[in-house]
Parts: C-alpha cells; sequence; structure tokens
C-alpha cells in the first residue's frame, strides 16, 4: 500500500514581504489559511532570533486561527525553548541558526551536540509537541537523534536542489541515493522520515518519489511562484507534482 506524502508549507517569506515595507500586509496567518483551503496538511514558521519575518504575534495568532497542525522552526535557545513551551504547537522543529545566513545552512550535529540538545527536547516532548530534528543525511545523525528521543527526522534536501537546478545531474543522483538510503535507514529504526529545503516544481519530484518520506516542507519556493501565477495555484501545482511522483508517474531528476 502507498505511503501518503503530506504537504507542510511554510509562510515565513510571506513575512518577509511584509516586513519589507512595515504594516500588516501581507498576512502570514491569511497565507496559512489560504494553503490549507487548497491541500496544505500543515503549517510551518520559522521564529528566528533576530525575527526577521515571523514574529511572536504570528505564533500566537496561528495558534488561534489555523485549523491544521503549526510546526514551529526554531533555533534550540532558551528563548525559543520558552516560547515553545508557552504556545504547545503541535510540532516543534529543531535548527540549526546563525544571524548572519540567508537561510537555514546545513543540519544540526546531534552527534556533537548530545548534551545540549538532550534537554530541550525532552521539555518539548514532555509537553506535548512532537520534536523534529533538520539533519543532513546521514546514519550517525540519525541514530543520535534517535537515540535523544526525537519523534521525527526531516532530512536537509538543500544540496541535492542545487545540484540539480545547477545541472550537475551525476552529483545530483549521488545526493538523492545519499537522501533516498537515509529515508529508508531512518524509518527503520523508528523515525518518521520529513524532508525539506530549496524544493522547487522542477526537484520536488525525485524526492516526493522516496517511499519513505512521509512530509515534505516547502516555503520560499512558493511564495516566490505565488508572484507570477498565486499563492493558492502553486500550492495546487505542488501538490499535483508530489502526487505524480509519489504513484510513479513524474520523470526523475532533470
Amino acid at each position: 500500500m502507498q505511503r501518503p506524502l503530506r504537504l507542510g508549507v511554510n509562510i515565513d517569506h510571506v513575512a518577509t514581504l511584509r516586513n519589507a515595507r512595515g504594516g500588516t500586509a501581507p498576512d502570514p496567518v491569511r497565507a496559512a489559511q489560504v494553503a490549507i483551503e487548497v491541500g496544505a496538511h500543515g503549517i510551518t514558521a520559522h521564529l528566528r532570533e533576530d525575527r526577521r519575518h515571523i514574529v511572536d504575534t504570528d505564533i500566537a495568532r496561528l495558534i488561534r486561527e489555523i485549523t491544521k497542525p503549526l510546526n514551529l522552526e526554531m533555533a534550540a535557545t532558551d528563548e525559543m525553548v520558552a516560547i515553545a513551551l508557552h504556545t504547545a504547537p503541535h510540532a516543534v522543529c529543531l535548527v540549526p541558526e546563525n544571524r548572519t545566513e540567508r537561510t537555514t545552512e546545513g543540519g544540526l550535529d546531534v552527534v556533537g551536540g548530545h548534551a545540549r540538545l538532550a534537554t530541550p527536547v525532552k521539555l518539548l516532548r514532555d509537553n506535548g509537541s512532537r520534536v523534529s530534528l533538520f539533519i543532513e543525511a546521514d546514519r550517525g545523525q540519525l541514530e543520535a537523534s534517535r537515540d535523544i528521543g526525537a519523534a521525527v527526522v526531516e532530512l536537509h534536501t538543500g544540496r541535492y536542489c542545487d545540484l540539480a537546478i545547477a545541472g550537475e545531474t551525476d552529483a545530483a543522483n549521488d545526493e538523492l541515493a545519499r537522501l533516498s538510503e537515509a529515508a529508508a535507514y531512518g524509518d527503520e529504526i523508528g523515525l518518521e522520515v520529513h524532508a525539506g529545503h530549496g524544493l522547487t516544481f522542477d526537484t520536488v519530484g525525485p524526492i516526493a518519489a522516496i517511499p519513505e518520506i512521509a512530509e515534505l516542507n516547502i516555503g520560499h519556493f512558493l511564495v516566490g511562484e505565488a508572484v507570477f501565477i498565486g499563492f493558492a495555484a502553486a500550492i495546487g501545482e505542488m501538490r499535483r507534482r508530489m502526487d505524480a511522483a509519489r504513484a510513479g508517474t513524474a520523470e526523475s531528476v532533470r
């Protein structure tokens, strides 16, 4: 039986547009509601230390106003853990973060950061949130994620997407094989496997076709594509391509 594939829509960069001008438009909560109306299974929002896009009031409103699960992305800092414990979102995805990066660069080092991550993972899990760790496709990181008590891992697909878009087909296929092997191993050791970062219409198919992946989280590309075809249409087309890939009717890597 074919495993269903969920779509989580990240609405961070709707907030980026709002913050560029100030004021309230465009509203990321409205974007979340549109995404849900056209088939998103959940909403992802990254509350950064510098509040460059999503801000605290967005999280409070998302908790109150959306009808699907909220996945709160955040660094494992005392401030962010306190916010997550107070708001108790459905899921918390712990990610690496530094002030100078444009976007999340690579996965968490769970192997080397066990002592730093163990307490936040336990606190969040005991508070009722499903804890996910954003990691590279590496067996050691998968095993450490399981051992620390995470229920979910999200595999970083950024390198694969960059290689595929650049036309470096052999390297992209090598990275795709690494992601596929990691997804199978993660599933084997009892983790729910998600994936995301950098996915586009052209790169989503091969990732969506990996049978052990339960969810894709996609945001920046959808917000950018919305400029040309609308947010609902962009989400609908992404969903169509995901479904085609999972059914085995999509093209492989470009």
